[in-house]
């Protein structure tokens, strides 16, 4: 019987983006100059590499260095009809609604997706990666896809999400093994 080797996954969450700065929901942002000479710093490497398709996640990947597959299952969460807005404007227009969306993250803003929904397509995708024993994986993604993990992982509500700050190039390292995922944590070089 042959053991199937662990698989490794760091998460990378994409360059900063005018979109990240200005908290307005979804959106294909470019990323930002700087954010990406800053990405220039980090020394990755994978056997694989996936990206969310979101242009800054793409792009993030290209100034590491790497060409991902582009994973759809890893885009930002879907937003509706609050898509491209910022929350600010939100607030000013319709406070009730987003309070309540903010609050409740199992209400869906309108036409997208709940919080428990970009958990349920992120798990979807690690067991996934999980099958395909790829050995070392990296996945540039938006910070809420890697919020999402960590809710996953540590089979966390989705209220916690509130509690996770995610900033952009922040890596999360995780491990497989016997059918889990696990946080994997790394000491300093």
């Amino acid at each position: 019987m042959t053991v199937p080797k662990p698989t490794a996954l760091t998460l990378v969450a994409h360059a900063l983006t005018p979109a990240l700065r200005g908290l307005v929901l979804g959106g294909d942002a470019e990323p930002d100059p700087a954010g990406l000479e800053a990405a220039r710093e980090l020394k990755l490497q994978a056997e694989v590499v996936y990206s969310g398709p979101e242009r800054a996640a793409v792009r993030t990947a290209a100034v590491l260095g790497f060409e991902p597959v582009v994973e759809s299952a890893l885009r930002d969460r879907e937003y509706g009809e609050w898509a491209g807005r910022g929350l600010e404007e939100l607030l000013a227009s319709d406070p009730q609604a987003v309070s309540a969306w903010l609050e409740r993250p199992h209400l869906a803003t309108p036409g997208g997706e709940t919080e428990n929904d970009v958990l349920a397509r992120v798990a979807d995708w690690l067991g996934d990666l999980a099958e395909r024993e790829v050995g070392s994986a990296l996945a540039i993604v938006h910070p809420a896809v890697v919020r999402a993990v960590v809710l996953y992982v540590v089979d966390a509500p989705a209220e916690s999400l509130r509690h996770i700050d995610v900033r952009p190039l922040a890596t999360l390292n995780l491990s497989h093994h016997s059918g889990n995922w696990s946080l994997a944590f790394t000491p300093l070089t």
